[in-house]
């Protein structure tokens, strides 16, 4: 009975120790497991940096121009959204019929409570039309005087309207050019590295990821010119638009003059 007793409580203590050592080595692997859980994040973002980096000197300026296309694509884009919620032929419409009804000062007071380089134009043509029907001008002055105020104020609705689309056209030239000039200059420090060693079989390894590094700055610059060609081809069209409808309110408009007077 004795002998029975010692070898139960042995094997309590036995038991007991082996959940001692699991809980040891529970605390020893917490601390590694969450290690791992906060640890990859970092190195992503380090490896990306890495990698961007390992293109060469070139990818900062090839950086830079992604940085301005996307302000510029945000700017535009934001600009030609509020344009185009604007009902123009709406307007157009309603400022015809006010002429039609004698009541130039009512179409001028829509014309300037609404926005937009259509609306603007209107509106600059119709103050010079006021202005020339109260001094009571002949059909062909007003015709002319109209005509050639609407198309100078034309000029400069749609300077505004393009505006900073020429810093897209430059950042899709200049982004593929930076492109092949960083791998232009990273393929001759490779081949200047193969020179020195002096043997293709001991530096092959080392001559070909120095190319695909440098290969890395055509691909980013061929991203680059991508993002900002394709937005810009968008804008052109949408600009186009905008410019029919001001050549055709200001065709309305003279229309009108020579029609009603």
């Amino acid at each position: 009975m004795a002998r029975i007793g010692i070898g139960g409580h042995g094997g309590n203590r036995g038991r007991r120790g082996r959940k001692i050592g699991f809980r040891q080595q529970n605390a020893r692997l917490r601390p590694q497991k969450y290690k791992q859980g906060i640890e990859p994040q970092p190195n992503r973002i380090k490896n990306m940096l890495e990698h961007i980096l390992n293109g060469g000197p070139l990818m900062v300026p090839l950086m830079a121009c992604s940085l301005i296309s996307l302000a510029v694509v945000y700017d535009r884009w934001m600009a030609f959204r509020a344009n185009r919620k604007i009902d123009t032929r709406a307007l157009r419409s309603s400022v015809m019929a006010d002429l039609r009804n004698n009541d130039i000062s009512g179409a001028i007071r829509k014309c300037e409570s609404a926005r937009g380089p259509i609306a603007s134009v209107l509106l600059a043509g119709l103050r010079s039309y006021k202005q020339l029907k109260e001094r009571d001008e002949s059909t062909e002055t007003m015709r002319m005087v109209v005509a050639q105020v609407m198309e100078d104020y034309e000029a400069q609705a749609m300077g505004v309207v393009n505006k900073r689309l020429d810093v897209l056209t430059t950042v899709g030239t200049a982004a593929p050019l930076l492109g092949m000039t960083g791998t232009v200059t990273g393929m001759i420090v490779s081949f200047s590295g193969l020179a020195d060693a002096g043997s293709v079989s001991g530096s092959g390894g080392a001559v070909a990821a120095g190319i695909a590094e440098a290969l890395m700055t055509t691909a980013v610059g061929l991203i680059i010119a991508l993002s900002a060609v394709i937005p810009q081809s968008v804008f052109n069209r949408w600009s186009d638009e905008i410019e029919l409808e001001i050549e055709e309110s200001t065709t309305s408009l003279v229309e009108f003059i020579l029609t009603h007077h």
